[in-house]
C-alpha cells in the first residue's frame, strides 16, 4: 500500500494486510464488469414504414371495391331488365288457355253452317268468366261504379243526366268499365253522372 499523504499512522500489521486484501479484490471486480457494449445496427429502433405503401395498398383497394361496385351494378340492372321484360309472364302463361278457347269457339263458327246461338253465347261467356277469374287472381278487379257515388279518383264523367230518384253525383250509367291492380288505377270508368241542377247537361 503506497503511503498516503498527511501524518503517518502506525496500524498493525495484521490491519495493514488485510486492507491491501480488500483494496485488491475491488480492482478484480473492476477489471471484471463488462464494459456496456456499443449499440448494434439491429438494436437501433425500426426505420418508419414507407408512406408510398400505405397509399399504394389504399389505392389497390379502392380500385377492387369500385370493380366490385360496377358489377353490383350491372347485375342489379339486369335484374331489373328481367323484371320489366318478364313480369307478366304469368299472366300471360294464364291468359293462354283463354286464347285457345276463343280460336276454338271461332273455329266452331266457321265450320257450321247453322250456328246454334245459344250455345255460342254460352261458350263466349265461359271464356269471359275465365278470363275474368285469370286477372282476378293477379290483382286486376272491376271498379264499382253504377248506383255509387262519383268518384273523381276511379271514374269519369262524360254526361250529366236527370234523375228524379237519384241525389246528384250519383253514377246512373256506365259507358265503359274501369279497371284497378291492387289499388292502382289502370283504367277509369267512364260514367254518367245526375247533375246537380237534374236537367241534361250532354
Amino acid at each position: 500500500m503506497s503511503d498516503p499523504k498527511g501524518p503517518k499512522l502506525d496500524l498493525p500489521d495484521d490491519l495493514v494486510a488485510e486492507i491491501d486484501a480488500d483494496t485488491s479484490a475491488d480492482a478484480a471486480a473492476a477489471d471484471d464488469t463488462p464494459a456496456l457494449a456499443e449499440p448494434s445496427a439491429h438494436d437501433a429502433e425500426p426505420a418508419a414504414a414507407d408512406p408510398g405503401d400505405d397509399v399504394a395498398a389504399w389505392k389497390d383497394r379502392h380500385l377492387r371495391l369500385a370493380a366490385e361496385f360496377e358489377n353490383f351494378k350491372r347485375r342489379a340492372l339486369k335484374e331489373r331488365q328481367d323484371l320489366l321484360n318478364f313480369a307478366t309472364e304469368n299472366l300471360v302463361k294464364e291468359l293462354l288457355a283463354t286464347i285457345d278457347n276463343l280460336e276454338r269457339a271461332l273455329g266452331h263458327v266457321r265450320q257450321e253452317e247453322d250456328v246454334d246461338k245459344e250455345n255460342l253465347v254460352e261458350g263466349v261467356e265461359l271464356t269471359f268468366r275465365s278470363l275474368m277469374h285469370t286477372l282476378e287472381n293477379s290483382g286486376v278487379n272491376v271498379v264499382e261504379a253504377e248506383g255509387k257515388p262519383f268518384d273523381p279518383k276511379v271514374h269519369e264523367a262524360i254526361r250529366q243526366v236527370p234523375s228524379d230518384d237519384q241525389p246528384a253525383g250519383t253514377v246512373v250509367e256506365v259507358y265503359q268499365k274501369g279497371y284497378v291492380m291492387k289499388n292502382r288505377l289502370l283504367r277509369p270508368a267512364l260514367v254518367a253522372v245526375v247533375g246537380s241542377s237534374g236537367g241534361d247537361s250532354s
